[in-house]
């Protein structure tokens, strides 16, 4: 038996991110008013925080709950019960939005719950956030249960996706699913007449310190690739994870003119829809799983 949920086809049971979808695992399941501001308003999205993770980026600020190996400390929910009956006590207090957060190793419950939710007579727009890593069967398979696509486009050079994050193939990989997100919603991002969300595509980029010229080089793959009219949300918020063994320049926040040369370039590929950040936002989003809000 294997798992092919994700371009890994790990060839036993757990496999790389070791989740189990026997015995889902959700770190927390609360309402984040960070996001964009499309997908959280005024009141915030409900976002369940699944635990491990398929790419396990060697910088990731979700690291304690993201390894094949998480601290049982760090599990807040398990089971599609659990899951289900958290968010429905969430949605009650948020903009009835819910986001799938890293649920690509799970993304076989994905129509479960969904439906589970609607039997229950709750009808949120979903939200899948993710780290891009995908299949295309997988994202064929939940296409009827996702609203909005929230994926990365994190590296265009193999090389870095192989030391960051053990993915060679990320650049490929991740390139077709975002196409193919790109093909189930166009580039439209439709709102409704408070400016929420309700379909459409988001596609988020990390700029990493040391790394501008991979950054220009995600941004001119999706102007080519996909779409100047989709949003962007291009992010300046890096920080280093305290406790990880950071290669290369990873140890430090990004500088000013490093996002500068980014946001340039955003700008003179022709991009015009989406979101930029003050590099202040590296002190603001720093998680905090044991706490039941978990960013502060």
């Amino acid at each position: 038996m294997y798992c092919t949920k994700c371009p890994r086809k790990c060839q036993t049971e757990h496999g790389f991110c070791n989740a189990d979808s026997a015995s889902p695992e959700v770190a927390s399941v609360y309402i984040h008013t960070g996001e964009e501001p499309p997908l959280c308003g005024r009141r915030g999205i409900s976002n369940i925080f699944f635990a491990h993770c398929n790419l396990q980026c060697c910088y990731c600020q979700n690291h304690e709950i993201s390894r094949a190996t998480v601290d049982a400390s760090r599990i807040g929910l398990r089971g599609v019960d659990q899951i289900v009956d958290a968010t429905i006590r969430s949605l009650k207090q948020s903009e009835n939005m819910v986001g799938f957060v890293s649920a690509t190793q799970y993304s076989d419950l994905v129509p479960i719950i969904v439906e589970r939710l609607h039997e229950l007579g709750h009808y949120p727009t979903v939200v899948y956030n993710s780290n891009g890593y995908e299949s295309l069967e997988v994202l064929k398979t939940i296409a009827p249960y996702i609203d909005i696509y929230l994926p990365d486009y994190k590296y265009a050079f193999p090389d870095i996706a192989a030391r960051y994050s053990n993915a060679k193939d990320y650049p490929e990989v991740a390139g077709n699913a975002i196409k193919e997100m790109f093909n189930q919603k166009g580039s439209a991002l439709a709102t409704d007449e408070d400016g929420m969300a309700f379909r459409g595509i988001i596609i988020r980029h990390l700029v990493l310190p040391g790394q501008v010229e991979n950054s220009l080089a995600c941004l001119e793959w999706v102007a080519e690739n996909i779409s100047t009219n989709v949003h962007i949300s291009l992010m300046s918020q890096y920080y280093p994870p305290s406790g990880l063994d950071l290669p290369d320049q990873l140890g430090r926040t990004l500088k000013q003119e490093e996002y500068d040369k980014v946001v340039d370039r955003f700008y003179s590929l022709g991009f015009h829809k989406g979101w930029v950040q003050d590099l202040c936002a590296a002190e603001n989003y720093h998680p905090h799983f044991e706490t039941e809000t978990s960013f502060r």
